[in-house]
Protein backbone atom coordinates (compact mmCIF):
# COMPACT_ATOMS: atom_id res chain seq x y z
CA UNK A 1 0.00 0.00 0.00
CA UNK A 2 1.75 3.08 -1.44
CA UNK A 3 -0.86 4.71 -3.32
CA UNK A 4 -4.21 4.94 -1.44
CA UNK A 5 -7.57 6.28 -1.98
CA UNK A 6 -9.89 6.64 0.34
CA UNK A 7 -13.52 7.16 -0.83
CA UNK A 8 -16.90 7.01 0.72
CA UNK A 9 -20.38 9.13 1.89
CA UNK A 10 -19.40 12.68 3.87
CA UNK A 11 -19.24 12.13 7.13
CA UNK A 12 -18.66 8.16 7.11
CA UNK A 13 -14.60 9.16 8.31
CA UNK A 14 -12.42 9.10 5.08
CA UNK A 15 -9.82 12.37 6.76
CA UNK A 16 -9.47 10.87 10.46
CA UNK A 17 -8.90 6.96 8.69
CA UNK A 18 -6.55 8.81 6.20
CA UNK A 19 -4.69 10.71 9.12
CA UNK A 20 -4.41 7.74 10.99
CA UNK A 21 -2.84 5.86 8.14
CA UNK A 22 -0.88 8.28 7.50
CA UNK A 23 0.91 8.26 10.53
CA UNK A 24 1.07 4.22 10.77
CA UNK A 25 2.44 4.21 6.94
CA UNK A 26 4.51 7.19 6.76
CA UNK A 27 2.53 8.38 3.90
CA UNK A 28 1.82 11.43 2.42
CA UNK A 29 -1.78 12.83 2.94
CA UNK A 30 -3.42 15.06 0.27
CA UNK A 31 -6.95 16.27 1.21
CA UNK A 32 -9.39 16.83 -2.04
CA UNK A 33 -11.25 19.58 0.21
CA UNK A 34 -7.99 21.32 0.58
CA UNK A 35 -6.99 20.95 -3.02
CA UNK A 36 -10.90 21.96 -4.04
CA UNK A 37 -12.05 24.85 -1.38
CA UNK A 38 -10.85 28.56 -1.04
CA UNK A 39 -12.00 31.76 1.29
CA UNK A 40 -15.65 31.22 2.12
CA UNK A 41 -16.39 28.31 0.38
CA UNK A 42 -15.62 29.33 -3.01
CA UNK A 43 -14.16 26.32 -4.72
CA UNK A 44 -11.20 26.42 -7.72
CA UNK A 45 -12.60 25.77 -11.33
CA UNK A 46 -12.47 22.00 -12.64
CA UNK A 47 -9.22 22.82 -14.52
CA UNK A 48 -6.92 24.01 -11.35
CA UNK A 49 -8.15 21.02 -9.56
CA UNK A 50 -7.52 18.59 -12.69
CA UNK A 51 -4.01 19.78 -12.49
CA UNK A 52 -3.77 19.90 -8.77
CA UNK A 53 -5.21 16.22 -8.36
CA UNK A 54 -2.63 15.36 -11.57
CA UNK A 55 0.39 16.59 -9.94
CA UNK A 56 -0.21 14.31 -6.27
CA UNK A 57 -1.29 11.31 -8.29
CA UNK A 58 2.51 11.78 -10.22
CA UNK A 59 3.92 11.16 -6.84
CA UNK A 60 5.26 8.02 -5.22
CA UNK A 61 3.24 7.32 -2.20
CA UNK A 62 0.14 8.98 -1.28
CA UNK A 63 -3.28 8.84 0.51
CA UNK A 64 -5.75 10.41 -0.65
CA UNK A 65 -9.34 11.37 0.75
CA UNK A 66 -12.12 12.33 -0.82
CA UNK A 67 -14.69 11.42 -3.50
CA UNK A 68 -15.19 14.55 -6.20
CA UNK A 69 -16.70 11.53 -8.52
CA UNK A 70 -15.77 13.15 -11.64
CA UNK A 71 -12.10 12.59 -10.46
CA UNK A 72 -12.32 9.41 -9.93
CA UNK A 73 -11.86 7.08 -12.29
CA UNK A 74 -8.75 8.54 -13.44
CA UNK A 75 -7.76 8.40 -9.45
CA UNK A 76 -8.09 4.54 -9.42
CA UNK A 77 -5.28 3.98 -12.74
CA UNK A 78 -3.27 5.55 -10.40
CA UNK A 79 -3.80 3.58 -7.07
CA UNK A 80 -3.11 0.66 -5.79
CA UNK A 81 -5.74 0.06 -2.79
CA UNK A 82 -8.92 1.44 -2.13
CA UNK A 83 -10.80 1.89 0.87
CA UNK A 84 -14.21 2.18 0.36
CA UNK A 85 -16.07 3.43 3.81
CA UNK A 86 -19.53 2.45 2.62
CA UNK A 87 -21.60 3.24 5.14
CA UNK A 88 -25.54 3.64 6.21
CA UNK A 89 -26.45 6.62 5.20
CA UNK A 90 -27.96 7.91 8.65
CA UNK A 91 -24.29 7.02 10.01
CA UNK A 92 -22.55 9.40 7.64
CA UNK A 93 -24.80 12.40 8.35
CA UNK A 94 -24.72 11.75 12.06
CA UNK A 95 -21.18 11.92 11.47
CA UNK A 96 -21.24 15.08 9.73
CA UNK A 97 -23.55 16.80 11.99
CA UNK A 98 -20.77 15.98 14.66
CA UNK A 99 -17.91 17.38 12.61
CA UNK A 100 -19.74 20.33 11.72
CA UNK A 101 -20.77 21.38 15.72
CA UNK A 102 -17.01 20.43 16.71
CA UNK A 103 -15.59 22.52 14.04
CA UNK A 104 -18.46 25.26 14.57
CA UNK A 105 -17.04 29.13 13.57
CA UNK A 106 -13.66 27.09 12.81
CA UNK A 107 -12.03 25.96 9.33
CA UNK A 108 -11.10 22.58 9.93
CA UNK A 109 -6.86 21.92 9.03
CA UNK A 110 -8.25 19.57 5.78
CA UNK A 111 -9.62 22.23 4.04
CA UNK A 112 -8.37 24.98 1.91
CA UNK A 113 -8.82 28.33 2.47
CA UNK A 114 -10.55 29.56 5.20
CA UNK A 115 -14.48 27.87 5.16
CA UNK A 116 -15.19 28.61 9.04
CA UNK A 117 -18.10 25.80 9.32
CA UNK A 118 -21.86 26.99 10.47
CA UNK A 119 -24.64 25.80 11.86
CA UNK A 120 -27.08 27.74 8.63
CA UNK A 121 -29.20 26.09 5.84
CA UNK A 122 -26.16 25.35 3.77
CA UNK A 123 -24.85 23.21 6.45
CA UNK A 124 -28.59 21.22 7.15
CA UNK A 125 -28.80 21.21 2.86
CA UNK A 126 -25.58 19.51 2.98
CA UNK A 127 -26.52 17.02 5.56
CA UNK A 128 -30.09 16.62 3.78
CA UNK A 129 -27.67 15.51 0.54
CA UNK A 130 -25.66 12.99 2.10
CA UNK A 131 -29.05 10.33 2.37
CA UNK A 132 -28.55 10.31 -1.50
CA UNK A 133 -25.05 9.69 -1.54
CA UNK A 134 -25.12 6.03 -2.10
CA UNK A 135 -27.95 6.32 -4.27
CA UNK A 136 -26.36 8.10 -6.38
CA UNK A 137 -23.08 6.71 -6.60
CA UNK A 138 -22.78 3.19 -4.89
CA UNK A 139 -23.02 1.84 -8.23
CA UNK A 140 -20.68 3.80 -10.35
CA UNK A 141 -17.93 3.16 -7.28
CA UNK A 142 -18.39 -0.88 -7.40
CA UNK A 143 -18.52 -0.46 -10.95
CA UNK A 144 -15.37 1.48 -11.73
CA UNK A 145 -13.69 0.30 -8.36
CA UNK A 146 -13.63 -3.35 -10.06
CA UNK A 147 -12.39 -2.17 -13.77
CA UNK A 148 -9.40 -1.18 -11.98
CA UNK A 149 -7.03 -3.82 -12.48
CA UNK A 150 -4.14 -2.49 -9.83
CA UNK A 151 -6.75 -1.61 -7.69
CA UNK A 152 -7.04 -3.88 -4.10
CA UNK A 153 -10.22 -3.03 -2.80
CA UNK A 154 -10.94 -2.41 1.21
CA UNK A 155 -14.46 -1.90 2.42
CA UNK A 156 -15.07 -1.45 5.77
CA UNK A 157 -18.90 -1.19 6.51
CA UNK A 158 -18.98 0.65 10.01
CA UNK A 159 -17.00 2.22 12.27
CA UNK A 160 -16.06 -0.99 14.29
CA UNK A 161 -14.69 -2.39 10.77
CA UNK A 162 -12.42 0.49 10.70
CA UNK A 163 -11.16 -0.05 14.39
CA UNK A 164 -10.00 -3.44 13.75
CA UNK A 165 -8.63 -2.68 10.24
CA UNK A 166 -6.13 0.20 12.19
CA UNK A 167 -5.69 -1.82 14.60
CA UNK A 168 -4.36 -4.48 12.13
CA UNK A 169 -2.28 -1.95 9.92
CA UNK A 170 1.57 -0.71 9.80
CA UNK A 171 2.16 -1.87 14.05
Amino acid sequence: MKRILIIGGNGSGKTTLARVLSSKLGLPLVHLDKLYWRDDWQHVSDEELSAAIQTELEKDKWIIDGNMKRFLRKRLTYCDTVIYLDFPSAVCALGALKRIVRSRNKSRPDMGGNCVEKLDRRSFEFIKSIFAFNRRNRADFYKWINEAENAELIVLKNRRQVKCFLKNIGD
